[in-house]
């Protein structure tokens, strides 16, 4: 067992898969926690009845095993508990794409957090018009492509053996 004299300045933890830049003097992966502090003052009641005020210095390492990825990694997956942030991303807008992505993916309202209060507003909006114009651009080329099949193959299903 090691005893520290002193606190450490900052906590090293290396990674195994990250995109966080290297830092002088230390190895790829590796990235500096450094600790929170805080100070509080309580009151204290002591025995005679009096009323005692006392300074509290807490020092902690803000550090939780956690794995994140965006809501576009998430695409097919069932992760069996999810803390979803839907606030409001920093390029771009929320669409109801992005939502509806970020809130299926775990395997129940039971399993699900978020991670803080959000606006309504996004909820109620419209689809993207740009959206909307791809699926229905998708939707026509789905059936050129089927009348082109049929036309070569006449009789047989596309997707038919």
């Amino acid at each position: 067992m090691v005893h520290l004299k002193y606190m450490p300045s900052y906590t090293l933890v290396k990674l195994l898969r990250t995109r966080a830049t290297t830092l002088e003097g230390l190895d790829t992966s590796v990235i500096p926690i450094e600790p929170a502090t805080t100070s509080y003052r309580i009151k204290i009641h002591q025995r005679d009845g009096k009323l005692a005020q006392k300074n509290v210095r807490r020092c902690q390492r803000p550090m939780t095993a956690a794995y994140a990825f965006t809501n576009y990694r998430s695409h097919g997956q069932t992760i069996p508990y999810v803390i979803v942030d839907i606030g409001s991303p920093p390029t771009g807008t929320l669409s109801l794409f992005i939502l509806y992505v970020a809130l299926s993916r775990s395997s129940g309202r039971d399993s699900i957090r978020l991670l803080w209060d959000f606006k309504d507003e996004p909820l109620g909006a419209s689809h993207d018009p740009e959206l909307t114009a791809e699926d229905e651009r998708l939707e026509n080329l789905d059936k050129i492509i089927q009348e082109w099949y049929l036309r070569l193959f006449p009789g047989q299903a596309l997707g038919q053996e």
